[in-house]
């Protein structure tokens, strides 16, 4: 286990350490380019700015409870009316 600790707050996070494989891919230069202008204004590296990209592509289909949910949202159930039209209202709604 490897621990990623914040000195700042005094916390700690035990994190899992993830199995990775070296591996290389040609890539257009002009694409190349935008990735490395992408991952320097989120200040990430290249590789993680690129692998956070690709898990975004691969894991985009929701699991069984997301789906449930979406469902459920679309046909009403179990939904509460909320009233905006004051903040007052909006409280109210709430309860």
């Amino acid at each position: 286990m490897l621990y990623i600790c914040d000195i700042k707050y005094d916390t700690c996070m035990e994190t899992i350490a993830l199995d990775r494989k070296q591996t290389a891919f040609r890539l257009r230069k002009d694409l190349l380019e935008r990735l490395k202008i992408e991952a320097r204004k989120e200040n990430r590296s290249l590789n993680n700015y690129v692998e956070s990209v690709l898990m975004d592509v691969v894991y985009r289909e929701p699991n069984d409870e997301t789906l449930a949910a979406m469902k459920e949202a679309e046909e009403g159930k179990n939904l509460t009316k909320v009233d905006t039209s004051s903040f007052e209202s909006f409280l109210k709604s709430l309860e």
